[in-house]
């Protein structure tokens, strides 16, 4: 039996570990006192790449970049997870997970992005 036990919890750890570091779930209320953070919820108003989550305790814009450095394409009630950066008001993304696992991946993170120089300038 304690063979099985030891079993299932190596199981588990090396589980946890394949899913990379635990990012800390922070609700849209209180966005503004946490940086580089994970919010979830409903898109609740999508216009090119910026929309609106939800997520019962609030609201706010999340940017994906721009339209032309990568088309998103993003619904109305999916339900999804953004890492990113709450600045000026909306939240900046690095990156967005859907409800089935998949991965948008915008930019590495916080700093200068990729788009910076403009269409067609590195």
């Amino acid at each position: 039996m304690k063979k099985i036990i030891l079993l299932a919890c190596t199981c588990a750890v090396f589980t946890l570990n394949l899913q990379g570091p635990a990012l800390a779930q922070t609700s849209i209320q209180e966005l503004q006192r946490h940086r580089g953070t994970t919010i979830s919820g409903t898109i609740t108003s999508v216009v090119g790449n910026e929309f609106i989550l939800s997520d019962g305790t609030g609201e706010i814009i999340v940017d994906a970049g721009p339209r032309w450095y990568r088309q998103i394409n993003l619904r109305v009630g999916e339900k999804v997870s953004v890492v990113g950066d709450y600045d000026d008001d909306d939240f900046d993304a690095y990156s967005i997970r859907r409800q089935n696992g998949e991965v948008i991946q915008i930019r590495n993170g916080p700093g200068r992005p990729p788009w910076a120089g403009g269409r067609g300038r590195d």
